[in-house]
């Protein structure tokens, strides 16, 4: 029994913006005082992210082109949560399908997939994108789904544990992970704390990956060794995300990276030590790049350094936080650098509304 990784892809709409022109965009229609240009600019500037994607190109547009948002100075009135599900139905699935393609190339056998698990906080329909992938790709009608939404940016982690659990039950199983996110679609315009932070950071992007019950002769592989998670309820107001009428609104506040600063080393050390292992033994780090902060904090709590990290800090640098297929980039960065190394451990986090921790390992084959 075992659960192994054969492959990791990741995709991103065609829509690159620099972290400049997006606080640029931000001051031109939703601040309107100079000192609040400033603020959001710093904030911006702060954020070590150079640069993002967006399914949308209102950012590189000018007013009376936009497409998406009104062409209006303060962009009134504001799209409607029916507007942005409309274009993530739109395209959600030719992005999933370019991860999907990145992962297993054109001429994969689709049908030899026993288990399909899409992710997604950031739009829903039903038939939904499960449904739609089957079409696409042809996979088996009789698949298994199972569909996580609204988990935010820790949900792939969730997913890669239910594949396990597949896997470890029935070794024939070949499961499917798609993980699809469009945050952009939910910029809000009401400029508080909580929305400036979170237009700072956040972007679009997907990534795929396989999970089989059996592992690969003479491929590299990553065995999923074991998982764990901690719930901290005193953070449940601390990230959080709700439906609104003008699209999806989080909660997302400064005092996070201090939540998982407090809890970080406790669920290291209760994971670790259920496998009898210590943070000695651990070869590399896929972290989750919430933030620069967060980052930062981990490495406080673990006692690791900027540059056992770098692969998070270059994700976050390249493509900001795009929720939950974040963490998947950071450890396709981490498992390339090692394929040629079995036998190396690579310990993963993510976070996500509770304020919830996750934590799995792996080990290079």
């Amino acid at each position: 029994m075992g659960a192994f990784i054969t492959a990791i892809g990741t995709a991103n709409p065609a829509n690159r913006y620099s972290q400049e022109d997006l606080a640029q965009f931000m001051c031109d229609h939703l601040t309107n005082e100079p000192a609040d240009h400033k603020k959001v600019k710093v904030l911006y500037r702060a954020t070590g992210i150079q640069n993002r994607y967006s399914v949308l190109d209102d950012y590189k547009k000018k007013l009376g082109t936009f497409s998406f948002y009104a062409n209006d100075p303060e962009l009134n009135p504001f799209p409607s949560t029916n507007k942005r599900m409309s274009i993530y139905k739109e395209k959600a699935l030719p992005l999933a399908i370019s991860a999907i393609t990145d992962c297993l190339g054109n001429n994969h056998l689709f049908s030899a997939f026993t288990h399909l698990i899409t992710v997604s906080c950031t739009g829903m329909y039903a038939p939904g994108l499960d449904v739609d992938l089957i079409k696409a790709l042809n996979l088996s009608s009789d698949i298994r789904r199972n569909s996580l939404n609204f988990m935010g940016c820790y949900a792939a982690m969730n997913a890669i544990g239910m594949a396990k659990e597949i896997c470890d039950n029935n070794p024939k199983s070949k499961v499917l992970i798609v993980s699809v996110e469009l945050c952009s679609l939910h910029l809000q315009k009401e400029q508080t704390e909580d929305n400036l932070l979170a237009h700072s950071l956040f972007a679009d992007g997907a990534a795929a990956l396989v999970i089989a019950g059996t592992q690969p002769v003479d491929e590299p592989a990553l065995e999923v060794i074991h998982s764990a998670s901690q719930l901290f309820v005193n953070g449940q107001s601390d990230m959080a995300w709700q439906i609104g009428d003008f699209g999806f609104q989080m909660a997302l506040t400064t005092y996070v990276p201090k939540i998982i600063e407090g809890g970080i080393k406790l669920l290291t050390t209760k994971m670790l030590d259920q496998i009898n292992l210590s943070i000695s033994d651990i070869d590399a780090f896929a972290i989750h790049p919430g933030g620069k902060k967060i980052l930062e904090a981990i490495e406080n709590q673990l006692g690791i350094t900027k540059e056992q990290n770098q692969a998070a800090y270059e994700v976050l640098k390249n493509y900001g936080n795009m929720s939950s297929p974040t963490v998947l980039f950071v450890l396709n960065q981490v498992w390339s650098k090692l394929k040629s190394q079995p036998n190396q451990k690579i310990l993963s986090f993510a976070f996500g509304p509770g304020l919830t921790l996750e934590g799995l390992l792996f080990k290079n084959t």
